[in-house]
């Protein structure tokens, strides 16, 4: 089965059964939006305790993406809160992967997008621009690479080629 083929509503379990060589992400990571399930093509971005590429990036066209960040696992700080998630949803993106934490999570529950993350912290992140976009990413004992198409859902979150 190609993953075109996959349809949008089959389980992550039904998934990781019919693709081997699909990546499960470790369950480490939180429901935080309103949308359970979701999925979309992947795009990357690193950063650490800084969000100004998490902004510009979720202002860019979603077209029903999803935005995965590698925040170096640090709980810190928050990268994405309820502004950034509303931007999310206003500009097309299915959803937000944060390996890092979020805030504003009564605004985040509100939003009809998949919001996934580590842990929620009230401390808003640093503004300095650094990072990068749209380069394979590694956390968690996973590597995500741009392109790979993303399903999440109650049991969890599936990566596939």
């Amino acid at each position: 089965m190609s993953a075109e083929l996959v349809p949008a509503v089959m389980p992550t379990s039904d998934l990781s059964d019919a693709f081997p060589e699909a990546v499960v992400l470790p369950p480490v990571f939180n429901d935080y939006g309103g949308q359970i399930r979701f999925s979309g093509t992947v795009q990357t971005l690193r950063v650490h305790e800084n969000n100004p590429l998490v902004r510009q990036t979720l202002e860019t066209s979603g077209e029903g993406r999803v935005l995965v960040v590698d925040g170096g696992g640090s709980l810190n700080c928050a990268l994405l809160g309820g502004q950034l998630g509303q931007l999310a949803v206003d500009h097309g993106w299915a959803g937000v992967v944060i390996h890092g934490c979020v805030r504003d999570v009564a605004e985040l529950r509100g939003l009809p997008a998949g919001i996934r993350a580590l842990a929620a912290h009230p401390r808003r992140s640093g503004k300095v621009p650094l990072g990068e976009v749209g380069v394979p990413i590694e956390f968690a004992g996973v590597r995500v690479h741009p392109g790979m198409t993303l399903h999440a859902d109650e049991d969890g979150i599936v990566l596939v080629p």
